[in-house]
């Protein structure tokens, strides 16, 4: 068992953060590590037991610069078409402040990707386009507890991660350089995966809790 930072259940919960610019890149990270949080992964509820979660744990260098390569090009066309709106829609100051912040923070990652000793790939099987949103959704509900578990997992031990998803642009590519069969199975999102430059992060900013729970009905708040 690897060391773990002590962090109790609701820590973990309320510390595990969008890691990038803290990601420590000079530290390589064990194999035994990475098995360790799949197989808590492996413990997520997934669709009728049938476990249809694959995990592709990438370290070798070649792979991850080719890899880094697709999300770069994606990365810098989404920059170039959409990033620049979204930028001009925030007129708040203080929203557009973060949301400069967030934005660096992901260029720094994709700048520094293949810098990153670990990439996590969850994937399923089959691919889920055209299919019905009740089977939809349980493939989902079951690649993205599983990941989300990993996540956790990888946070109690020093690790530190994100969700993400720019090398999809570029997925028939991506799956060529990690001899995935397309045309069966579907990546879901990247897990870059590295140690932290310190383990001490906090609970997120976020809103009023009354204001996206609602009770009953759509838009009906708590009356009591």
């Amino acid at each position: 068992m690897s060391e773990q930072l002590g962090l109790t259940a609701d820590e973990v919960l309320a510390t595990t953060r969008a890691v990038r610019r803290r990601l420590d890149l000079s530290r390589q990270v064990a194999p035994e590590v990475v098995l360790e949080c799949l197989a808590l992964a492996q413990q997520a509820p997934n669709a009728n037991g049938e476990e249809a979660w694959r995990f592709i744990v990438v370290t070798d260098p070649g792979r991850r610069s080719a890899i880094a390569a697709q999300y770069r090009r994606a990365w810098d066309l989404y920059e170039a078409e959409e990033g620049n709106a979204h930028t001009r829609e925030r007129e708040d100051p203080d929203e557009a402040r973060r949301w400069d912040k967030q934005v660096r923070s992901a260029r720094y990652l994709t700048d520094n990707l293949e810098k990153v000793p670990v990439f996590v790939i969850p994937c399923v099987s089959p691919r889920v386009e055209g299919e019905s949103t009740p089977t939809q959704s349980a493939l989902w509900a079951s690649i993205l507890p599983a990941s989300w578990s990993f996540m956790l997992a990888a946070r109690a031990r020093g690790l530190g991660t994100c969700w993400t998803t720019g090398h999809l642009f570029a997925e028939r590519e991506v799956a060529q350089i990690l001899d995935i069969p397309y045309d069966d199975v579907m990546q879901v999102g990247l897990i870059p995966v590295a140690y932290t430059k310190g383990t001490d992060f906090r609970p997120a900013e976020r809103a009023p809790l009354d204001t996206i729970v609602y009770w009953d009905a759509w838009g009906q708040k708590r009356s009591w």
